[in-house]
């Protein structure tokens, strides 16, 4: 990204508190009509994407070349003719009416700017991805076999991504202009007010002085403040600054402290109240309550930091580290004191759950960080404070409404050509109709999409393609879109490409690719967790009181035994053969069998109990 001065920072910076307080108007007025709305969320949001983000590496980086200027008028064009004409788009026959010539030339370079932005800010992965969409609707009457797509002419294609709410314009882009702006400047205004850094000092409190402190630190920190940021890169260079430094100070690896934050990082997106972005646009695919949502992701999200919290905890015994020293610990008093910072995440949540829409809860949430910020000196926000805010929200969003509009060129070749039910079909016959096979096809296809692209249009390419295969073997729509999106996520720390790894090792010094291994192993739940939940739907927690129970005790003893299998120590070092038993039970703890989770959970009782008598021995 560009660091701006001068004339163009002032204009960047008015453009983006603009576009910020237009969407806090409609959180408080109402939004627009959906196609209005989305395309005045993107007539601020595309061409400002030429102006911070340069064409190259060898672009320049502190001013904005002259052809940049032009592709910003160029990507704005587009979408001011939306906006005049808005009535007679909305109202005229589609598939009826001709497409004029100025509309099919105005949609041509939207498409052509859409696809630019997405190769400058999320990369190529997307960018051929969604170009391909394109040339697929075109040509895809010429392919033989199984693909062969239906013929469609190109006024129609343009048509139908420019002019109507089926592609650039589709449901993605439509929680980008409503929830995910709404969040992302409550996320500025968290920050400005000292929520970040109040995270980092109730971490300190609560697992400071425990064994591996740091470790743990960079576990609970980067949980609560991922809750805020939604994005795994993003939260390793916000937490694994100070973390990383100071679990490698401590005595852990620099392969390991970064594998710890990335893991940490990459969890922020499955941790309710925020989560991350297709959280939302998965609550829209559904047709539910984003309520619904955060409740079905909070026993998973517990689960799996439970999971890395415990091989933190018995990397540090096994290696006899320590805690930190009381000079480095806030009092608790201090951080009791300050309490009161929380006072935004907790009426978001409460508001949630009482049945606000999530942009009336953060507009509500950013109201109380700012009453928050008064009672502060050092993070006091005066009317400059309140726009610096917006500002830094605001331009966050460039990479979720760029990756959401091209990400609706594909659902738009999905919906014209039909690809969708002939990938169901692909889907079926490469399984045999056997359920657990196409999860694992499933999953593999989340993973792929997800090392190129981010989070956002991972799941939304993967869940329009690949969820209807899924209901259609008898799986309930939730735990499919879940399955999806936690694959989409945990992209992040999958080898080959572990994004958020390799983010942590440039602060840790480690080899990427180690670091990457490394959290994978850390992240191992998170692998396993999505098959349970799609037999066992207590994971969810949809099933009864006691099914929802038995499913939590479960997944904490597996969390519990796979922790202690792979680090190989329990109160001591393990042998081969324990350690084969345990992870045998972290399994199949899982399976959705009362008599086998009751047993499995009964024998690594005996064995805790077992090892734990040995230890007091010696």
């Amino acid at each position: 990204m560009r660091k701006l001065k001068g004339v163009t920072y002032y204009f960047a910076f008015l453009s983006l508190v603009a576009m910020g307080t237009f969407h806090i108007y409609t959180a408080v007025f109402g939004t627009f009509e959906a196609y209005l709305q989305r395309n005045i969320h993107l007539i601020f949001a595309l061409p400002l994407a030429f102006i911070f983000y340069p064409a190259t590496k060898n672009s320049p980086k502190d001013r904005v070349p002259w052809y940049d200027w032009i592709f910003a008028v160029l990507a704005a064009l587009p979408c001011l003719y939306a906006i005049l004409n808005y009535e007679t788009i909305i109202y005229r026959m589609v598939q009826v009416e001709e497409v004029t010539t100025a509309q099919l030339v105005l949609g041509t370079i939207l498409v052509i700017m859409v696809l630019e932005a997405t190769r400058r800010i999320v990369g190529l992965a997307l960018t051929i991805l969604a170009a391909a969409s394109v040339f697929y609707m075109y040509i895809g009457h010429l392919l033989p076999g199984q693909f062969k797509g239906m013929y469609v002419t190109y006024d129609r294609i343009i048509e139908h991504l420019y002019l109507t709410g089926e592609g650039i314009f589709s449901t993605p882009l439509g929680v980008s202009a409503t929830f995910v702006m709404l969040f992302l400047i409550l996320g500025g205004f968290l920050e400005h007010s000292g929520v970040g850094e109040y995270f980092m000092d109730l971490s300190k409190a609560l697992a400071g002085k425990a064994t591996g402190g740091p470790a743990k630190i960079a576990v609970v920190s980067s949980g609560l403040f991922g809750s805020i940021s939604g994005s795994a890169v993003a939260n390793v260079y916000a937490t694994g600054t100070f973390t990383i430094p100071m679990m490698k100070q401590l005595g852990f690896s620099p392969v390991f402290a970064g594998a710890v934050e990335a893991v940490a990082s990459s969890g922020g997106q499955i941790m309710p109240p925020i989560m991350g972005a297709a959280a939302f646009i998965m609550a829209s695919f559904l047709g539910i309550p984003y309520k619904q949502v955060m409740i079905a992701a909070f026993v998973p999200a517990v689960l799996y930091y439970f999971y890395v919290f415990m091989s933190v905890h018995a990397r540090a015994i096994k290696l006899g580290l320590r805690g930190l020293s009381n000079e480095m610990i806030p009092p608790m008093r201090y951080v009791l004191k300050k309490l009161y910072v929380l006072a935004p995440i907790v009426v978001l949540v409460v508001m949630i759950m009482r049945g606000y829409t999530p942009m009336r809860s953060a507009l509500f949430a950013i109201i109380v960080s700012w009453f928050v910020s008064l009672l502060d000196k050092r993070y006091r926000m005066g009317p400059r404070g309140v726009l610096n805010a917006i500002y830094d929200g605001s331009k966050n969003v460039f990479v979720v409404a760029i990756a959401c509009a091209a990400a609706g060129i594909v659902v738009g070749a999905v919906t014209l050509t039909g690809i969708g039910f002939k990938l169901v079909s692909f889907i079926f016959s490469l399984a045999q109709n056997v359920p657990f096979l196409a999860l694992i096809m499933v999953m593999l296809m989340a993973i792929v999409l997800g090392m190129g692209l981010p989070t956002t249009a991972a799941y939304i390419v993967a869940s329009a393609l690949a969820v209807p295969a899924l209901i259609r073997l008898g799986f309930k729509a939730l735990p499919s879109h879940m399955f999806v999106f936690y694959y989409a996520v945990f992209s992040a720390i999958t080898p080959p490409v572990a994004l958020a790894a390799y983010a942590a090792s440039s602060i840790s010094g480690a080899k990427p690719s180690e670091t990457g291994y490394q959290a994978f192993r850390l992240g191992l739940l998170a692998m396993i967790i999505p098959f349970a939940f799609m037999y066992d739907t207590g994971f969810l927690l949809q099933a009864s009181w006691m099914g929802n129970l038995l499913s939590l005790a479960a997944g904490l003893v597996s969390a519990m035994a796979l922790s202690y299998a792979i680090e190989g120590f329990l109160k001591t070092k393990l042998n081969f053969m324990t350690r084969a038993l345990l992870g045998a039970i972290g399994v199949l703890v899982l399976f959705p069998i009362l008599w086998l989770k009751i047993l499995c959970i009964v024998a690594f009782g005996l064995v805790y109990i077992q090892f734990s008598m040995k230890t007091q021995k010696t």
